[in-house]
């Protein structure tokens, strides 16, 4: 492969689509969540996932796997769950079975406001997702979006 070569410059095209669909689509519900819920992506993000942990077995995250989940490294999650904790939306724990390890939950705080914000959250991004399909270059991309079935 060259650096001119089609099925390259097709590949970049279309990563470039890709990444401007993404940027637009979380911009869209940044400035709605933070209009209404004073949240950010991020912030909704980590309550949200935090949100699906139970007492069964596997059933709480470890601080790495949350990172994973809201794309951001170990250290950047640590800052971001200091902020929710401080606001009273999330609270930390000592693991009961390994005492190194800390779990972290969503205080009743966090998950009424996680119910609130979680319709701004969808209307966000179904208009963004519709502003997105009007663009030729965009269209393909949402259609896969939309055509998405995630196992819950």
């Amino acid at each position: 492969m060259t650096a001119t070569d089609p099925a390259l410059t097709a590949l970049s095209q279309g990563w470039c689509a890709l990444s401007l669909l993404h940027g637009r689509i979380e911009a869209h519900i940044e400035r709605a969540l933070q209009a209404k819920h004073d949240l950010s992506v991020r912030e909704y993000s980590l309550l949200d996932v935090l949100s699906r942990q139970h007492d069964g077995e596997g059933g709480h995250l470890q601080m790495k796997q949350v990172a994973d989940a809201v794309v951001l490294s170990q250290s950047a999650t640590t800052r971001l769950v200091t902020r929710l904790e401080d606001r009273g939306l999330l609270s930390r724990y000592l693991c009961p079975t390994d005492r190194r390890g800390i779990y972290t939950n969503v205080s009743e705080a966090g998950l009424a406001l996680l119910r609130e914000a979680r319709p701004t959250n969808e209307r966000a991004l179904r208009e963004a997702l519709d502003a997105a399909a009007e663009n030729p270059e965009l269209a393909p991309f949402v259609r896969a979006v939309e055509g998405l079935q995630v196992p819950a």
